[in-house]
Order: C-alpha cells, then structure tokens, then sequence
C-alpha cells in the first residue's frame, strides 16, 4: 500500500486539473494515489479523469457526488483514504517535482503516533515565494491552533494529515441548507490535541482563481449563505486548549456576527464564553452589517 493519498475535491474545475495531475505524474517518488472527488461537476471533469486513468501513467481513483460543498468532498475523501497519510491539493493548485518525496521521507525519519501528521508551505504561483513567509527557523512542531492565534505564520500552509485521526473527527457534520462549511473546523478539533511536525519545504504551488468561482473572492457571501456553518466554527474556536484572549474576543464578535445574520436564537446562552460575546456584541453587530453590505455589492 502506498504511504500517501493526495484527494482533490473538484467542482467544474475540468479547465485546471491537466495541470495538477501533469505535476503528479513528474513527482520524483511515487509513493502515492490520487483521489479526485467530483462534487457534483457539470463540465467535462469525468471524461478528463478517465482518460486520466486509462493512461495508468499514476494510480487514481475517481468518486462522483451530488454537490454539496467542500466539507462533503472532505467528508467522502476521508471515507475512501485507506494510506497512512493524507493531503488535499485543490484542484487549480498543483505540486513541486518533490513534494511527495519531502512528505514520504520526512515522516518516515521523524514521523510517529506523537503527531497528527507534517505542515509545509504553500507557494504563490506568480511569485514563487511562500505566502505569508517561511516558518520559524527553530520551529520543529507546533499545534495547528498555534500558527495563527501566536502569530506564527499568518499565510497559507499545507498540512499533511494522519488519516486514521482525521476519521476519528470525520464526517463534519454542516447544515442542510448551507454549503459553505469549511473544512478546517475537523483539521482545528483534532490539530488541538495533536502537534505537527513543522517542516519550512515548498509543498504545493498555489494559484489563485479570479472571479465569482473562487472561494477567497465570496467570502463575504459565504457569510450570508452559511452563517450557522460560521457560527458553529467559531464556537469550536472559542473553546480551544491553544488559545489567546484576543482570538477569543475575535471569535465572539463573528459568532455574534453569524448570529445575527441567521437570527439565531439564544446568541448569549449558546456560547461558551458569555461574558466575553455580551462585551463584543456591539461590535459583532457591526461587524454583521458590514458582511450584509459587502454580499449585496457581489
């Protein structure tokens, strides 16, 4: 059995995966599958992996679902991943020549059951610099919570993960009229009571899409469309072991902000951290109208 699955969840994103799979198949070791989980694509994404696949160039398994957003394709990633380690690549991202054989070797020369698994970097595809800097020289490991709430590193990381405990905190469990829940609230459940080996290696190569089609250009209407996903992340943040008092005030007043734009019942009593959510409300408040005011704008 090979060491890692690389999963891409794909939604009509046919126009970018020649270019993530023509990266895989150039990787120096071959110690690895590709899953791709179709979310539901319209496009021609289907006939493209299959074609993928009759070319036996790399092992890869495709698996179609109706669409229901990102934390589904997750969700059936996780159920079908039967490697030690795990990896999402989107699908218009793409991987160094040697990726595959950083992650294999490191983990294989300090990797063990201490560890939720290894986190590297991801490079701007236009600049070809890590996004947000490299990591602390001397950091060796750290809890995931810890990258952003000590200011550790502020960019986009590439986390490798343990598949048998990311099982354990799967599948993530969202709303059925929201499809904006994203993926990172089981990664925080779980990167919480594991470290992770810390690793300063270009893992993958991101470029990022223009347009409505892209997740970082609707945020503000992810906000709208999905505020009970919202509300329940920052929930989970609040009650992290890793934490600091200013992440929890910042976590109170989206959690108010979530609250008010679902009219969520019971915004104070639900929290788990009351007093700090009653001294950020105001601002919360704020905070809601302003994601309003942006979504109407998209």
């Amino acid at each position: 059995m090979k060491t890692l699955t690389v999963f891409t969840p794909t939604y009509n994103r046919a126009h970018t995966l020649r270019r993530l799979y023509e990266s895989l198949c150039t990787q120096t070791c071959d110690d690895f599958e590709w899953l791709v989980i179709d979310d539901g694509s319209t496009d021609f994404t289907r006939k493209l992996v299959e074609g993928f696949i009759q070319q036996q160039r790399i092992p890869i398994r495709y698996i179609y679902k109706e669409n229901g957003g990102l934390h589904t394709g997750y969700n059936t990633a996780y159920e079908n991943i039967e490697t030690e380690l795990s990896v999402c690549i989107d699908s218009d991202d793409f991987m160094p020549d040697d990726a595959v054989g950083i992650i294999v070797t490191t983990w294989k020369e300090k990797g063990s059951d201490k560890y939720l698994g290894l986190i590297g970097l991801d490079f701007s595809y236009d600049t070809m610099e890590p996004i947000g800097g490299y990591f602390p020289q001397n950091l060796k490991e750290c809890y995931f919570p810890e990258l952003y709430i000590k200011n550790i590193h502020r960019g986009d990381s590439k986390p490798v993960l343990r598949t048998d405990l990311m099982k354990q905190v799967s599948p993530q469990i969202g709303f059925p009229d929201e499809k904006y829940f994203n993926p990172v609230y089981s990664l925080l459940k779980i990167g919480d009571a594991y470290p992770l080996l810390v690793i300063n290696a270009n893992l993958c190569i991101v470029d990022y899409q223009t347009g409505r089609d892209s997740i970082s250009g609707i945020i503000f209407k992810q906000y709208v469309e999905s505020p009970k996903s919202f509300a329940k992340l920052r929930i989970l943040e609040m009650q992290l072991k890793h934490n600091s008092f200013l992440n929890k005030c910042r976590c109170a007043i989206h959690y108010v902000s979530s609250c008010h734009i679902s009219n969520i019942p019971n915004c104070i009593s639900n929290s788990p951290l009351k007093i700090i959510t009653v001294l950020m409300y105001p601002i919360g408040l704020i905070l809601a109208l302003h994601i309003k005011k942006k979504a109407s704008q998209l």
